[in-house]
């Protein structure tokens, strides 16, 4: 009868070395993530979406395309019209040819008649007439430069606007290319290749899941005894009625209280009303959005 005993007191003991005490934590709460929904910013025939749900991709990474011929055939028309445009610049140096000879004819002339001038071999009247057929063409020179300038100036203000049209094209055409904008796991995929995609449609959904928050609920006796950056203990439901534990740190504490969500349950089920924490967990891939984990502050 006593090694009876004994055995059932040594089996008592065994059952309760393997069992954890489920009372054991201070809050509870659920695991989330920052989840971004990445959407298109072109309209077209998806050609390319390589992603799949699960899948890890890289900042920067780009995974799919969407369709542009039409962009870059638009570019192609805004290019031919910039250049037909600009073709109609005139050449400064050639029309101002012809006057820049005569110039050099009449100083030439001028010259001469200043210094048949000094040799009493010519009028003063002649020497007046050559200066002034200088500075007449001078002024001719002056109004034709001025006015092929204008000319020049008026076309490239008219090709500027064209040149406006293909940067925002060349942007367009950017976008038609799906490039990954952080890293993280592909959560969700709504759309597949050869789908019809408008600016804003929803491609797949993803989260950087190499660390992962709990958002759990504290009482109000329970909210002086956490702070920011504080270490706290997270426990996960393991096999065997156990616990995973894992460090955490307390990231955001709300500063206004709301009724206890209906999936959480608190240590102190008698209060109604709680403060949410976020608590950033290192994640060793065993972690899910939507598990449940309990808090223990050290």
């Amino acid at each position: 009868m006593m090694n009876n005993v004994k055995i059932l007191t040594l089996a008592a003991l065994l059952l309760a070395s393997c069992t954890d005490d489920r009372s054991g934590y201070d809050a509870s709460g659920t695991f989330e993530a920052v989840e971004t929904i990445i959407s298109a910013e072109a309209s077209g025939v998806i050609q390319e979406l390589n992603v799949q749900e699960g899948q890890l991709v890289q900042t920067g990474q780009m995974v799919g395309y969407i369709d542009s011929t039409q962009l870059h055939l638009k570019k192609r028309q805004l290019q031919a019209q910039i250049g037909a445009v600009l073709s109609r610049k005139p050449n400064v140096a050639i029309q101002l040819a012809a006057l820049q000879e005569q110039l050099h004819q009449a100083i030439r002339e001028q010259q001469r008649i200043a210094n048949m001038a000094e040799a009493d071999a010519a009028t003063p009247k002649q020497l007046d007439d050559a200066n002034a057929q200088v500075a007449v063409i001078k002024k001719q020179i002056a109004a034709q430069r001025s006015s092929l300038g204008i000319t020049a100036s008026s076309l490239t203000e008219e090709a500027s606007p064209l040149e406006i049209q293909i940067a925002q094209l060349e942007d367009q055409l950017a976008k038609s290319h799906i490039v990954n904008p952080l890293e993280g796991t592909v959560l969700v995929k709504y759309a597949e290749a050869n789908e019809t995609a408008t600016v804003g449609k929803p491609l797949y959904k993803i989260a950087d899941l190499s660390s992962i928050i709990l958002r759990a609920y504290v009482t109000g006796p329970q909210f002086t005894q956490i702070k920011l950056h504080q270490q706290v203990t997270v426990l996960v439901d393991d096999a065997a009625g156990k616990y995973r534990e894992y460090e955490g740190i307390v990231e955001w504490i709300s500063d206004k209280a709301e009724f206890t969500p209906k999936t959480i349950q608190t240590k102190d089920e008698r209060e109604n009303l709680v403060y949410a924490t976020k608590i950033r967990v290192k994640n060793d891939g065993l972690l899910k959005i939507g598990m449940y984990g309990e808090v223990r502050f050290n």
